[in-house]
């Protein structure tokens, strides 16, 4: 039995905020997708995957990850940005096009975020996982 792990690796939070964005796509396969609307949050976990990824995101691409209507994610992004979450950058050899990405504080922020939440989750649900009799073993 593994003990949960205080010391979470970039990589693992990296994954971690993979998985819950993707989680949050396949959620509209049970559930209509009307009924939920986290901008915002969709936002911050796919600019904190492409930060981690070293890959630059712009704003259109920003507003294609929110999931909603671009009025409403360019909306999302203006606040995120007030709020010392979000910087935009623009492009140096496109005049038209500026990139998005975390400040800073929004990065620490997630990462913080981010470690607390897979280190409950590996002592609440690993722990009754890693204590669960596999299905094929029960079946046995």
């Amino acid at each position: 039995m593994h003990a949960p792990s205080a010391h979470v690796t970039p990589d693992a939070l990296l994954a971690f905020a993979r998985e819950a964005y993707a989680i949050r796509r396949r959620r509209d396969r049970y559930l209509p997708a009307d009924l939920f609307g986290e901008p915002t949050w969709d936002i911050l976990l796919d600019l904190y995957v492409a930060t981690r990824e070293n890959r630059p995101v712009p704003t259109t691409s920003a507003c294609i990850g929110a999931d909603v209507p671009p009025t409403t994610a360019l909306r999302w992004l203006r606040i995120l940005e007030t709020r010392g979450l979000v910087e935009r950058e623009e492009d140096g050899r496109d005049g038209r096009r500026t990139f998005v990405r975390l400040s800073p504080r929004g990065l620490a922020a997630m990462d913080n975020w981010l470690h607390v939440a897979l280190v409950t989750l590996d002592h609440t649900v690993g722990s009754i996982l890693r204590q669960a009799t596999p299905l094929a073993e029960a079946a046995e």
